[in-house]
């Protein structure tokens, strides 16, 4: 468990490191189903690369649910796509309280510490299925772990498409109980719009509200 998080530790002060060199950041935006996210990346790069900087960074960095992405790159593109909202059918953007474009090419600089790192660690098969948010498929061993948690540093966040994944059934299969455990709803919220019928065996479970009940 300690070595997990020394490996989180290098991860997080790597990222940062690669976020401050570069004035970057994150844009969440819910889109119309006309919004075309890609083409929209497109032309802000296109306006970046007039403004002289090189090899803009302008992507999609969460596919989150149906009609929602965060966009991440330079601060100039995201800055863009804000004051061309209606261009592009986006209903709502909202610049994320982050410092960098994160699971974009501009954390690559990240990526070679977290790998050194993780050579040192022995990592096992899961006990349970685990699904990767880099393709939306299960673990199916350690190197595969490994290789995978670098990657996903670089690489868009597949949580729609890992929700899909995680609940795909036979038609007339029960869906499972599913549980959220710790602060807040959102991973339910998401759950919900991507699969209304899984999300009716959901449950949130506040981990801090039955520490405060046991000690009462």
């Amino acid at each position: 468990f300690s070595l997990a998080l020394y490996a989180v530790k290098v991860r997080a002060e790597a990222m940062q490191k690669a976020s401050e060199a570069v004035p970057s950041g994150m844009l969440s935006v819910i889109g119309r189903r006309e919004a075309n996210y890609k083409f929209a990346c497109l032309e802000a790069r296109k306006h970046c690369e007039s403004l002289g900087i090189e090899n803009p960074v302008c992507e999609i960095s969460n596919y989150l649910f149906p009609d929602s992405r965060v966009i991440a790159g330079h601060l100039q593109a995201l800055e863009f796509l804000q004051k061309n909202a209606r261009k592009y059918y986006f209903t709502r953007t909202s610049m994320l309280p982050v410092s960098g474009a994160f699971h974009t090419r501009l954390m690559e600089p990240a990526a070679e510490p977290l790998a050194e790192v993780l050579k040192s660690i022995e990592i096992q098969k899961p006990m349970v299925c685990v699904y990767s948010n880099v393709d939306g498929k299960k673990y199916m061993h350690a190197k595969h772990i490994e290789k995978l948690l670098v990657k996903q540093v670089v690489s868009p966040v597949l949580w729609e498409q890992t929700m899909h994944s995680v609940y795909e059934r036979k038609q007339g299969t029960e869906f499972p109980y599913t549980y959220e455990v710790g602060p807040g709803k959102q991973l339910g919220a998401i759950l919900k719009k991507c699969n209304l019928k899984a999300w009716k065996q959901y449950n949130h479970v506040d981990a801090l509200e039955e520490e405060d009940a046991e000690k009462t």
